[in-house]
């Protein structure tokens, strides 16, 4: 008996994300990206709130500036964007891929109560579609 296919977000979300804080340094935050293939990151206080969002068009300006002008690159808090678009574990995966359609974003928070639980991706929704559609 094949699986059952995904519905909800948590069935498809990462739960064990990468996440920075504001006080985590561009060039980290650069080099967690591309060590996991994300295009953005959710950023959370010391009680794992979300509190914002970066991404790499957030911070490719400043990088260049910095390489530039050979200086330390800033921090994340200085980046981030504040106002973050973020989904609940408990939504369809087919409401999800709605919303992402047109400019929103490749990533998603996965909140539940204010807290960072996971993210999910366009890729994952993606995945999830096809999975559904063949079973």
């Amino acid at each position: 008996m094949p699986d059952k296919a995904p519905s909800i977000v948590r069935d498809i979300m990462s739960r064990d994300c990468y996440r920075v804080t504001g006080n985590t340094s561009i060039s980290t935050l650069v080099e967690g990206l591309a060590l996991r293939r994300l295009t953005g990151a959710p950023v959370v206080d010391d009680n794992d709130r979300l509190i914002g969002f970066i991404s790499e068009q957030d911070v490719l300006g400043k990088i260049l500036q910095s390489a530039y002008l050979n200086d330390e690159p800033a921090l994340v808090r200085e980046l981030m964007r504040n106002e973050v678009l973020d989904v609940s574990p408990t939504k369809s995966i087919t409401d999800l891929a709605q919303e992402m359609l047109g400019q929103k974003p490749k990533v998603f928070p996965v909140t539940e109560q204010g807290r960072l639980c996971g993210i999910v991706t366009r890729r994952d929704v993606l995945t999830a579609i096809l999975r559904m559609r063949y079973n």
